[in-house]
């Protein structure tokens, strides 16, 4: 046996589906906060990998550097030659200083 309700039925249908509506928003609201959190971390731990990276690739280049210098004599010669401005006995040195009259006053 089938009764109908009339209107009663459907506004009763209306309001379980509305109640249901409002508790899917609910959650999306409530979860919202949580979820950009989470993306601004991703971004966060994105660039600090990205960091990390770059700095390993700069520990390689040291320490293929410091190798360089402990094993090879002439990486080391060059070295002193351009940093400290060494020679050799019998060398002469040439070096070439930029004038203060060469260079962009700004005007």
């Amino acid at each position: 046996m089938n009764v109908d309700l009339g209107i009663w039925d459907k506004l009763r249908r209306l309001v379980v589906l509305l109640l249901l509506a409002s508790a899917v928003l609910a959650v999306i609201v409530w979860y919202l906060p949580l979820v950009r959190y989470n993306e601004r971390m991703r971004q966060e731990i994105m660039k600090k990998n990205l960091q990390v990276r770059r700095e390993e690739e700069r520990s390689r280049q040291l320490d293929n550097a410091i190798r360089s210098l402990q094993t090879n004599p002439r990486a080391l010669e060059r070295l002193a030659r351009e940093k400290l401005g060494y020679i050799k006995p019998g060398e002469t040195r040439i070096q070439f200083e930029t004038s203060p009259t060469n260079s962009f006053s700004g005007r």
